[in-house]
């Protein structure tokens, strides 16, 4: 199960370290209703990424046993077409690096969100925003077509989740223990997630598709 880890981490990373939603969760610590819609947020984003994540698991559990005369060919061909798009989207956000674009209108809204609405949000920004969904489909494929038994499965998941989830998490529980301390930090960290946006998804994705698309010739070859 150690190498299953190993191939979900830098996915992981991946999720963790996508600045929209931790720009949300910032705003949302900044906020009128700091307590409540930062919780939900943290709830409907592990949530998001579970189940994202777990659906493609059970999807591609049966890749391997399709019927083919070299079965691990189609889940490392799948793979490759995941490592690919994973660099086009690169590539796209790469090249909206130095575009003015206005922040999303939800995040314009994000005083007036309660914790059933933030919950909701940060449930689509986990499962159903393309950068995301995309790293979940990777890790749910690797989970998968692993050789490890059912149990061993669940223990990746869960922690491929918390590992993932982690930049919400964190900032939601260090602001419940010390509020005052982190509003300064906070502060400082939205500027400069908001100014580099694009520059670090496309980056960080660049590299993740390389190692996707590595993983997948690597099992053609």
């Amino acid at each position: 199960m150690g190498s299953v880890i190993g191939d979900v981490l830098p996915l992981a990373v991946g999720v963790a370290i996508s600045p929209i939603p931790i720009i949300a969760v910032i705003l949302m610590l900044l906020s009128k209703r700091a307590g409540g819609a930062s919780a939900g947020f943290g709830v409907g984003w592990i949530v998001g990424i579970l189940v994202a994540t777990g659906i493609f698991l059970l999807l591609s559990g049966g890749i391997d046993t399709a019927d083919s005369d070299n079965p691990s060919a189609m889940s490392s061909w799948v793979k490759v077409v995941l490592g690919v798009l994973l660099l086009l989207l690169a590539a796209r956000q790469w090249r909206s690096r130095n575009a003015n674009a206005e922040p999303p209108k939800w995040m314009q809204a994000i005083d007036e969100l309660n914790f059933v609405k933030s919950t909701g949000l940060g449930f689509a920004l986990a499962a159903i925003n393309p950068k995301n969904l995309l790293l979940c489909v990777s890790a749910g494929v690797f989970i998968g077509t692993a050789n490890i038994s059912g149990g061993e499965q669940v223990v990746a998941l869960v922690v491929y989740t918390l590992l993932a989830g982690s930049s919400v998490l964190v900032p939601v529980v260090a602001y419940a223990v010390a509020a005052d301390r982190m509003r300064g930090t906070l502060d400082g960290l939205k500027v400069w997630l908001q100014a580099n946006n694009a520059t670090v998804m496309s980056v960080l994705l660049l590299v993740i598709g390389a190692v996707v698309l590595g993983k997948g010739f690597g099992g053609l070859f």
